[in-house]
């Protein structure tokens, strides 16, 4: 017997809308602080070493909303982990509250006229909560992963951790958070294979791991992660960082 389509495409489409209705009250919490987004841009080490300007493009995962010091923020552990070997120029292009499709209409012009040697893309978490469909969100993902690949010699692509671990969610939002972000996650990984100058970092297991067991990871608002959530982001990022940095000498020894 043929299945209607809709009964194929309505679970789904109701879990998203639910949960983007759990979101908006979630977020307009009047018992718990709003924390102001940030710029993590900066100029770090000798200026004496080979130059190295990273672009890092996205949502508040960039912006790094409370943490302090800044300097704990992922972005910066990334260039203060390779200024030991760069002058490193890090600019920020994020806003605060980006999907996918603000990203493309606004960061990746103004990033790619800074002409970087690596640019890091850290988005999904928005589309994931407020109701993104995947594939729309596959497909706006990648063309920008396209633009950015063709125009700069090595692109960082942040997975999605498990939002399912964010306390400000209510119990009920909190397992459809889950499902939606290890499913952008996903996407993103699909994406990333398709382009040999991409890496993508594994978000997800830092949250599930260490999100889970220790309150300290989230900031005041408990929503946003605190200094020590993105130290433990670094710590994976700064590898990622590394693979980026020989990818970057790569396309420049293929170049030359």
């Amino acid at each position: 017997m043929a299945v209607k389509a809709w009964s194929i495409v309505r679970p789904p489409l109701a879990a998203s809308v639910l949960l983007a209705g759990q979101m908006a009250r979630a977020i307009y919490r009047d018992d718990l602080p709003s924390l102001d987004n940030q710029d993590p841009s900066g100029v770090f080490g000798s200026p004496e070493a080979p130059p190295l300007t990273i672009v890092f493009l996205g949502d508040s995962s960039v912006t790094s909303p409370g943490v302090e010091p800044l300097d704990a923020s992922w972005p910066r552990q990334i260039a203060m982990h390779l200024a030991d070997r760069f002058h490193v120029t890090a600019v920020s292009v994020a806003v605060g509250g980006s999907k996918i499709g603000d990203v493309r209409a606004s960061q990746i012009d103004e990033a790619l006229a800074l002409r970087p040697d690596i640019a890091y893309l850290s988005v999904g978490s928005n589309d994931a909560l407020r109701a993104t469909p995947i594939a729309r969100f596959e497909a706006a993902y990648g063309d920008a992963v396209d633009i950015l690949h063709a125009n700069v010699p090595a692109v960082g692509l942040s997975g999605i951790g498990d939002l399912g671990t964010i306390p400000r969610l209510p119990e009920l939002a909190r397992g459809l958070a889950r499902i939606r972000a290890r499913a952008v996650d996903r996407a993103i990984a699909r994406v990333a294979l398709e382009y040999p100058r991409a890496v993508k970092s594994n978000a997800w297991d830092v949250m599930e791991q260490m999100f889970t067991v220790d309150s300290t990871m989230f900031g005041a608002d408990l929503f946003h992660a605190s200094a020590d959530g993105h130290l433990a982001f670094a710590s994976v990022g700064v590898h990622v960082a590394d693979r980026l940095v020989e990818v970057w000498q790569d396309e420049q020894s293929t170049r030359s």
